[in-house]
């Protein structure tokens, strides 16, 4: 378990706000550096979101647990991503290896999510936020759950539907 998540599950919410803050910066420089000077591999290409990822998962299913996130909002952050991976495997397995980029739906998600985890923590560690505030992050970040999941299944499923409707007209063909 990383620490961020020990210090969030203890609700040593300063603490826990300076590790994600913390992160947030040092994954922000490295991957600046790793474009600005081509430091990039196929491996890290594949590590680094995943990693993002889980820490992300994490922070939400520990708010859950706390009970400082709806329930509901939990399994439908999940139920997105468990989607989203075994639909990539799925594809990858029956159809091509998948070449995975963010569609800008999703960018935007990951931006809700980590701004609503940032306030969540501070409103529980920090000071008081206004309960508007809350709730409207909430919904936002719900309604960018669900229009990003449903952007990845349409746009995969588009994309299946065209390799594997190409390939039988080939085979027709012949």
């Amino acid at each position: 378990m990383s620490p961020f998540l020990w210090l969030l599950l203890q609700e040593r919410y300063g603490m826990a706000l300076s590790l994600f803050v913390i992160a947030g910066i040092s994954d922000a420089l490295d991957g600046f550096l790793a474009k600005r000077f081509g430091w990039t591999s196929t491996l890290g290409g594949i590590l680094d979101p995943i990693a993002d990822k889980l820490l992300l998962m994490g922070a939400v299913l520990a708010l859950g647990w706390l009970n400082e996130l709806p329930i509901w909002l939990v399994v439908l952050v999940i139920l997105r991503d468990l989607i989203i991976v075994a639909g990539a495997i799925g594809y990858h397995f029956m159809i091509e290896p998948v070449e995975a980029s963010p569609l800008r739906v999703s960018k935007l998600n990951t931006l809700m999510q980590l701004m609503l985890v940032f306030a969540v923590i501070v409103n529980y560690g920090i000071a008081a936020l206004p309960a508007w505030l809350l709730a409207g992050l909430i919904y936002l970040t719900a309604l960018t759950t669900g229009w990003s999941g449903g952007a990845y299944v349409w746009q995969w499923s588009q994309r299946a539907w065209s390799k594997t409707r190409g390939e039988s007209n080939r085979h027709l063909r012949k």
